[in-house]
C-alpha cells in the first residue's frame, strides 16, 4: 500500500504541474520534439540525402522551405532530419555527467573521511578550471569523433554537478535523522538511495535538465568546430558550420540550426522545472532491511542503583583538542521523577542528554565511572528506542522530509521491537493517535512538510513512544513554537508521564516551563552542574549566584514595570577556556580569592539540595540586607 500510495501521489502532482502554463508548455515541446526525432529520418530521410545538382545552393522556394546547401540537399529536411543524432548524443552525454557527478558527490558523505577530503579538493581544483577549455582539452584527449565527443561533453559537466551534490549531501549528512540512521547500522548504498537522493533530487533535477540544454549547446559547438559529428553523418552543429559562409546570400539556413539548438536548449529548461515541482520531494523505494531482534529486558534484574532509573557518575563528554564540553557530573533521575537540565547555551545540557542516549557525534568521546539505566550499563547496552526515548528540539531536522511520518514512526518499532511491517505500521498510527493527532491514519501517510509545527512536534514524540519509554529526554521541546502550541507540547508531556509512568529530563532555557513540568532542577554552567533543588526553591530559594542570577533575569507576571532584571556580565566560557577554580568566578558579584584558586564540589545545602559554590546564598544572608535597610529607615524617621 505505501508503494501504491507514493506512486499515485506522484501521478497526482505530476498531472497538476501539467495542467499549469509552464507544464503545457514543456509537454507540448517534448511531444514536438519527439515526433520529430521518432519520424523525421523516416519521412525525410531521402529527401535529406538526395542530391541534385541542378538546384545547388538555392535560396528559401515552395519546394525548398530553406533552399538547399552545395549539394543540392534540402536544408529543411536536414535539420529535422538531425534533430535524432543530436538529441541521443546529448543525453548520452548527460548521462555520463549527470552519473559522474552524482558518484562523485555524494562519494565524501559515505567513504573515508581522508579520500572524501580528496575527492573534495579534486573537484574544487576542477571546477575552479576554465570549462572551455576543460572542454577542448578533453576533446582533444578522447579525439575527434561523436564518441570522443561525448566523452569529452559528457566529462566536463562532471565537476560543476559533483559540486553542486556534494553541497547538498555536506547539509543533509549532517541531520539527526542520517545520524539515526548510521547508528541503526545502515548500508552505505542505502544510505545513499533512501536518505541523501531523494533530499537533493528536486535541485539536482532542475540542475542536470538545465546543464542538458548546456551540453546541447557545447556538443553542436564542438561539431561547429569540426570535432565532433563527422561526415557523412551530421547534427545541427555541423549543419551550422556547413551554411554559416551562406549568412548573407541565405541567411534562413545558417540560423535554422541554430534556432533549434536554442529552442530544444528551453525545452530542457522547462521539462526541469517541471520534473522538481512534480516529484522533488518523492523518495524512491527502498527494500526494507530484515528487523533486527532486539534482546529483551530482564525483569528480574537486581536493582544496584539505589532506586534511581538514571545514574551517572564522574560523566564527561571530551573533543579533540582537549575541549571538554562536560567536565565530570554526577546526576541520578528516579522512577517516574521529572527533572528539568537549564542553563545557557553552550553549557553542555544537550550533549549531556546525548550522552545518555549515546547519540553524541564524531569525534566526541564519552566516559563516565558510571552510566547506569534501570540496572544496565548504558555503554554496553544502549537503550534508545526502546526504554530511552529522546524529543529533539527541531522537529523538521529529525524528521526525514522524503519518507511519510507513518514509515518513520514504524521503522523504530521494526528495528527495535522486531515488528513486522503490518504490526509497525499500526502501532504507528496508534502513538500518532495517543498525542492527540487527529485523523491518524490519514495523517500517518503525510510527509512532515505537510503538517504544522506544533503537529510534528507531536509526531517526534510520537516515536518516542513507538517502544515502551520509561525516561524520556526532552530537548528543547517548545522552542519556536508560539505560546499557545507551547503549552499543548507540555500538557502532553505531562499526560504521556501520567498514562506510561515514565521519568522525563527535560532541557529548556525557559525558566517557567520548568518550574510547570518539573520537579527537579539540575542547573548546569560550564560543563558542570553547580546547583540540584525542588522547583519550589527555585524562585526565592536558589543558592548559587548563577542560578538567582537566572531567575531574576525572567520576569514574571508580578514583576514590576520599573523593575531593573539582573544581567550577567561577560559570557559563557568556551570548553577548554575553564581554569582551576570556580567556572562562574570572573562573572560573580560574589567572588573572591578561593573562587579563582579552586573549583567548589557539588556538595550538600540542605534537604534535597547541592550546590557548588564557596559563598553560597542562604535564605538568611538574601533577607538580611533588605531588613537592614527597612530598620535604618525606621530609625531615620
Amino acid at each position: 500500500m505505501p508503494h501504491q500510495d507514493q506512486d499515485t501521489s506522484l501521478r497526482h502532482r505530476l498531472g497538476r504541474t501539467l495542467r499549469t502554463p509552464i507544464g503545457v508548455t514543456a509537454l507540448t515541446a517534448c511531444l514536438l520534439v519527439a515526433l520529430v526525432a521518432v519520424f523525421g529520418p523516416v519521412l525525410l530521410g531521402d529527401q535529406a540525402a538526395r542530391i541534385d545538382t541542378d538546384a545547388i545552393n538555392r535560396g528559401s522556394s515552395a519546394g525548398h522551405l530553406l533552399g538547399t546547401d552545395q549539394l543540392g540537399r534540402d536544408i529543411a529536411a536536414r535539420v529535422v532530419v538531425a534533430t535524432r543524432l543530436t538529441l541521443r548524443l546529448t543525453l548520452l552525454a548527460a548521462v555520463i555527467g549527470v552519473g559522474g557527478g552524482l558518484l562523485l558527490g555524494v562519494a565524501p558523505a559515505v567513504v573515508g573521511r581522508r579520500l572524501g577530503r580528496l575527492i573534495t579538493a579534486t573537484v574544487g581544483v576542477l571546477v575552479a578550471f576554465p570549462g572551455l577549455l576543460f572542454l577542448l582539452f578533453l576533446a582533444t584527449i578522447f579525439g575527434v569523433g561523436s564518441t570522443g565527443a561525448v566523452f569529452a561533453v559528457g566529462l566536463a559537466m562532471v565537476p560543476p554537478m559533483a559540486r553542486l551534490v556534494q553541497n547538498l549531501t555536506a547539509s543533509i549528512a549532517g541531520s539527526d535523522y542520517v545520524a539515526a540512521a548510521r547508528i541503526l547500522g545502515v548500508g552505505r548504498f542505502k544510505l545513499v538511495v533512501r536518505h541523501l537522493l531523494p533530499n537533493i533530487a528536486e535541485p539536482s533535477v532542475l540542475f542536470a535538465t538545465q546543464a542538458a540544454g548546456g551540453i546541447l549547446v557545447a556538443f553542436s559547438g564542438l561539431s561547429f568546430l569540426g570535432l565532433g559529428v563527422q561526415p557523412p553523418e551530421y547534427d545541427w552543429g555541423r549543419l551550422l558550420n556547413e551554411q554559416l559562409n551562406r549568412i548573407y546570400v541565405n541567411p534562413v539556413a545558417a540560423l535554422a540550426p541554430g534556432a533549434a539548438v536554442v529552442l530544444t536548449g528551453l525545452m530542457f529548461g522547462l521539462v526541469g522545472e517541471v520534473l522538481a515541482q512534480a516529484g522533488g520531494r518523492r523518495a524512491p523505494q527502498a527494500r526494507e532491511a530484515t528487523p533486527q531482534q532486539v534482546k529483551p529486558l530482564d525483569e528480574t534484574a537486581p536493582d544496584g542503583d539505589g532506586g534511581a532509573l538514571v545514574r551517572a557518575r564522574d560523566l564527561r563528554v571530551t573533543f579533540p583538542g582537549g575541549r571538554r564540553a562536560v567536565r565530570g557530573i554526577s546526576l541520578s533521575i528516579g522512577v517516574g521523577e521529572a527533572v528539568g537540565l537549564v542553563g545557557e547555551s553552550g553549557s553542555g545540557k544537550s550533549l549531556t542528554a546525548l550522552a545518555l542516549a549515546d547519540l553524541v557525534p564524531h569525534p566526541g568521546r564519552v566516559c563516565a565511572g558510571t552510566l547506569r539505566f534501570d540496572g544496565h550499563d548504558l555503554r554496553a547496552d544502549p537503550r534508545l528506542g526502546t526504554e530511552l526515548a529522546m524529543v529533539f528540539q527541531d522537529p523538521m531536522a529529525s524528521l526525514n522530509p522524503a519518507l511519510r511520518v507513518g514509515r518513520q514512526l514504524a521503522e523504530v518499532a521494526e528495528v527495535h521491537l522486531g515488528a513486522t511491517r503490518a504490526q509497525a505500521t499500526a502501532r504507528a498510527v496508534d502513538r500518532l493517535g495517543a498525542v492527540r493527532i487527529p485523523s491518524p491514519e490519514r495523517r500517518a501517510r503525510q510527509r512532515p512538510h505537510e503538517y504544522s509545527g506544533g503537529m510534528r512536534q507531536r509526531a517526534v514524540i510520537a516515536m518516542g513512544l513507538m517502544g515502551e519509554p520509561k525516561l524520556i529526554v526532552a530537548d528543547e521541546p517548545t522552542t519556536a513554537l508560539d505560546v499557545a502550541v507551547q503549552q499543548q507540547v507540555i500538557d502532553l508531556l505531562a499526560e504521556v508521564r501520567e498514562d506510561s509512568g515514565a521519568a522525563l529530563l527535560l532541557i529548556s532555557h525557559d525558566l517557567a516551563v520548568v518550574a510547570q513540568v518539573c520537579e527537579r532542577v539540575l542547573v548546569m554552567y560550564g560543563g558542570l552542574i553547580v546547583e540540584d533543588l525542588p522547583v519550589a526553591q527555585l524562585v526565592g530559594g536558589a543558592a548559587h549566584p548563577y542560578t538567582r542570577a537566572l531567575v531574576g533575569a525572567v520576569p514574571t507576571m508580578a514583576t514590576d514595570p520599573g523593575t531593573e532584571l539582573a544581567t550577567i556580565p561577560g559570557r559563557p566560557p568556551e570548553p577548554g577556556e575553564a581554569g582551576a577554580g570556580c567556572p562562574f568566578a570572573p562573572r560573580c558579584e560574589r567572588a573572591r580569592k578561593r573562587c579563582h584558586d579552586d573549583a567548589p564540589e557539588l556538595a550538600g545545602f540542605g534537604p534535597g539540595r547541592q550546590v557548588a559554590c564557596w559563598y553560597p546564598v542562604d535564605a538568611v544572608t538574601a533577607v538580611a540586607p533588605a531588613q537592614a535597610t527597612s530598620h535604618g529607615a525606621e530609625a531615620t524617621s
